[in-house]
């Protein structure tokens, strides 16, 4: 019994044709020298990403049972923030 190849090579030819794709990862350009605006731009990327986010939880293991009362406190003073705003929007 023999490999059919036709399929492989298909494949593989299809992978390599046309333009490469970006670098995965946050790029930042340096104008004019400026370094400064080049790492606040660069900060906010980072933030809207949850890089650092990402990071602080993966340092240490958390139980699935943390995670959920995480979750349920963070909605919970959601939830009364939310109330808290319209109770003062009444009162005025």
């Amino acid at each position: 019994m023999g490999y059919n190849n036709n399929n492989f090579r298909k494949d593989r030819n299809d992978k390599h044709s046309g333009p490469k794709p970006a670098a995965p990862g946050l790029h930042v350009i340096v104008r004019n020298g400026d370094v400064g605006k080049a790492l606040r731009i660069f900060k906010k990327k980072v933030q809207e990403d949850g890089i650092l986010q990402e990071y602080k939880e993966r340092q240490h293991y958390e139980k699935p049972s943390e995670k959920r009362a995480k979750a349920k406190a963070a909605g919970r003073k959601r939830w009364l923030k939310t109330q808290e705003k319209l109770i003062t929007e009444r009162l005025y």
